[in-house]
């Protein structure tokens, strides 16, 4: 999917709907006079392109010249946003104590002070509810200020109780603050590197990770203490590919929502993550029952007003929905059944294509290419697989070093023995660069590269290959090569000769069965 030029202003009228475009219009009437007719045609024209075209908007706005376009449409933006806001604030705690902030902040600048502060008392208590301690520092720091500048006799002892307060909520901040960019590290080097690819990559992490987390962490038991400690032990434990930490962890983040249940609402789109990262843990570890269990948690979430509430929590909770029914079909082996899915996910694709980043979309692809793989169709995996190779992004090295795998592997099953030589030696080289050879993987290049076997004689070289790679399954430096592509089940699908959905829908029956 090509890079897209979106004009910011365009994006915003898009994702406006139909109340909200309503609601902007109501707005903009009663607080403009004649003076913002031009703004209403600009909004009008907006909102009927399909894609933003400078020149076609023009012409449809025709007392709108050139040179007046830039500041109009500014102008247009804010007043969207402004109208969002009044229409929004019931749906946000956030944007409940902003507006009640400003409230003390305007009674302080009418010199009624104990008005302002009876206003900062009641506030204090919500922001202390919801587990708001940003708000917590402003609202101190107002109080502070009023009491610093005039006599208000509020109660005793009141200096040293602000004092108190302050020093405590600062505290509590600085670890959230130092949780919070520890978690976002992990992630931000998981997203460009994928998984450690060595043992210097897992001792980096490993120092890394232990000389950012403070002192006695298991002791904290504010939401957001514990919910950014959860989140760094996940994406640790994801990096260096310790699947039952990172199950520990994830159900540990879910089960803070359990437990403070009304935090779902305020951090929806922590929820829906954590969830996401819960699934991927069952699928892991091929924990069948649990992950359906889960799904079926995350699909009924996905109905609730709380979910549908937001353009933000629906396009989280379509990616992260189909990328878990996408797995579902890979645990079970029901390759065919997983590819209906496909027009469905594209076509969200491209409508969401301005609000998604390029790492999930690689992710898709990732995933449909492999579902096609399974399915037997290697041409259409190496359509998809292609687009991962072609689209020059810094991202998910590791993601690009598997797909370059698929599309080997997918030639390879095509007979396109005269071009298969190059082909390994090229991703060869390119995995070599990127520094993520696993033994796994040197096994897959040596043997595809013996492409001159006849059949009868490729069947005793599947078997030495699948005992060398079984042989590696328990090496947690080694799993990264199955969690991205099922080897194993698609050498035995070769010595069995049986397709690899059956053999793969076999394995899901034997699990089944063993429960």
């Amino acid at each position: 999917m090509p890079n897209r030029s979106i004009d910011t202003v365009f994006q915003l009228v898009q994702s406006l709907q139909k109340a909200e475009k309503r609601a902007f219009k109501l707005y903009i009437t009663r607080n403009s006079g004649n003076a913002d007719l031009k703004v209403i045609q600009l909004f009008d024209a907006m909102d009927k392109l399909s894609d933003y075209d400078e020149t076609l908007l023009l012409k449809k706005v025709p007392a709108v010249k050139k040179q007046q376009l830039s500041n109009l449409k500014a102008h247009l933006y804010k007043e969207i946003l402004s109208s969002l806001r009044l229409l929004k604030t019931d749906d946000n705690i956030d944007i409940q104590l902003h507006e009640q902030l400003d409230f003390a902040r305007i009674l302080y600048n009418k010199g009624l002070y104990h008005q302002s502060l009876k206003i900062l008392d009641r506030l204090k208590e919500q922001a202390r509810l919801y587990n708001q301690d940003s708000f917590l520092i402003q609202i101190i720091s107002l109080e502070k200020k009023i009491e610093t500048l005039h006599i208000t006799r509020s109660i005793q002892d009141r200096a040293d109780q602000l004092a108190i307060e302050a020093n405590d909520i600062h505290e509590k901040r600085r670890v959230i603050t130092q949780l919070s960019n520890l978690a976002l590290q992990l992630y931000s080097w998981y997203v460009k590197n994928g998984h450690a690819r060595n043992e210097n990559d897992e001792e980096d992490i490993k120092a890394f990770f232990r000389s950012h987390l403070p002192e006695k962490p298991f002791e904290l038991t504010g939401f957001y203490e514990r919910l950014y400690l959860y989140q760094s032990y996940c994406w640790y434990a994801f990096i260096r590919q310790d699947f039952l930490m990172y199950y520990r962890y994830t159900q540990k983040w879910v089960d803070l929502f359990a437990e403070q249940s009304f935090m779902i609402e305020i951090e929806t789109g922590h929820y829906i993550k954590g969830l996401h990262n819960l699934l991927n843990a069952h699928f892991d570890l091929r924990n069948d029952y649990q992950f359906e269990r889960t799904l079926q948690e995350f699909e009924a979430f996905s109905e609730t007003a709380v979910c549908q509430q937001h353009d933000n929590t629906r396009i989280q909770t379509f990616i992260y929905l189909n990328i878990a029914r996408f797995n579902r079909h890979f645990m079970r082996g029901t390759f065919e059944e997983g590819l209906k899915m496909v027009p469905f996910i594209e076509e969200k694709l491209e409508e969401y294509h301005p609000f998604l980043d390029r790492h999930r979309i690689l992710v898709f692809y990732y995933k449909i290419a492999s579902l096609y793989f399974g399915n037997g169709n290697y041409s259409k995996a190496i359509d998809y697989v292609q687009q991962i190779i072609n689209w020059k992004v810094d991202l998910r090295n590791d993601l690009q070093c598997y797909a370059r795998l698929l599309y080997l592997m997918s030639h390879y099953e095509l007979g396109n023995f005269e071009i298969l030589d190059s082909l390994t030696r090229s991703v060869y080289r390119f995995m070599s660069k990127m520094e993520t050879l696993t033994k796994v993987e040197e096994h897959m290049f040596q043997f595809l590269r013996n492409t001159t076997l006849s059949p009868r004689q490729l069947r005793p070289e599947f078997q030495k290959l699948l005992d060398k790679i079984k042989g590696l399954e328990k090496n947690r430096h080694e799993t990264r090569s199955f969690a991205y592509l099922d080897i194993i089940s698609w050498l035995e699908s070769k010595i069995n000769d049986k397709p690899m959905p059956v053999v793969i829908a076999e394995k899901y029956r034997q699990r089944k069965h063993r429960r």
